[in-house]
């Protein structure tokens, strides 16, 4: 017989707080099967289809995995280092950027000259702002990322953890469609598959459009030779899954990078 609906409530609800509190005091230890299961369960579909072409499970498992650690060596060697290259540079001139944007704006506008002019006054505190936080930022940022993520998760426990994770997938979820109770299993299925296809749907079809629009917009800018293009690539498509923002702000600092650089080279 059913428990009540108040009373399976309540057990769901004391079930959900034990379950977020071992979250909380392990998160440093269940981080990489986090992640593990979070890799193999986007990659499953890949698996599935190379299942439908005729590998077989562990074949499939097998290539997705080697194909996976490949492409993270190759933007191990040589994007990611020039990614933070990048970023440190750009922080370290970002004063000069903003003072010489303010020598444009008052050469085109001569009424931005005045020392108590508003738009003079908030690119000084921009640029001592950067100045004097951006590197802070950019190293707490670093020295966050190294600590939680360390290289032994990186290339040892993840991969690991998602292998295993993506050969059992199929076995896993079969498993927990068994623990179902029948009386609720059908709504159960109904529901889980119902939130699979959505936020996968969007998550991939998001990350696919964050993809391939920070490579275009970073092959595009530096092929113009845009000093920084990778970074202002990386930025605005890994912000084009807000609507418009990316577009926005990946405009506005080409925009005022390509200022900064060329001015002087054009004429007007």
């Amino acid at each position: 017989m059913a428990l009540p609906i108040r009373q399976q409530l309540k057990y769901w609800g004391i079930a959900a707080a034990i379950f977020f509190v071992v979250l909380w005091v392990l998160g440093d230890v269940i981080l990489p099967f986090v992640l593990g299961a979070a890799i193999a369960y986007f990659l499953d579909p890949v698996a599935d289809r190379l299942e439908a072409l005729g590998c077989s499970r562990a074949i499939a498992t097998a290539i997705i995995t080697i194909s996976a650690l490949l492409l993270f060596v190759i933007l191990a060697l040589l994007v990611i280092p020039t990614l933070v290259s990048q970023t440190a540079q750009l922080i370290s001139i970002a004063p000069d950027i903003a003072s010489r944007l303010q020598a444009i704006l008052t050469e085109r506008f001569p009424d931005l000259g005045d020392a108590n002019s508003t738009i003079r006054q908030s690119l000084a505190s921009i640029a001592e702002t950067i100045q004097s936080r951006g590197g802070e930022v950019f190293n707490t940022l670093l020295s966050s990322f190294s600590g939680v993520v360390n290289a032994v998760v990186i290339f040892v426990i993840v991969p690991v953890v998602a292998f295993y994770m993506l050969y059992d997938w199929d076995n896993m979820v079969a498993k927990i469609d068994n623990l179902l109770p029948r009386d609720h299993a059908p709504t159960i299925r109904k529901l889980a598959s119902d939130i699979d296809r959505t936020m996968a749907g969007f998550i991939r079809g998001q990350g696919t459009v964050c993809l391939i629009l920070g490579i275009y917009y970073a092959v595009a800018l530096m092929a113009v030779g845009l000093n920084f293009g990778l970074v202002v690539g990386f930025v605005a498509g890994a912000l084009t899954f807000i609507p418009y923002v990316g577009a926005l702000v990946g405009g506005v600092l080409a925009l005022g990078l390509a200022l900064f650089q060329f001015w002087g080279d054009w004429l007007w």
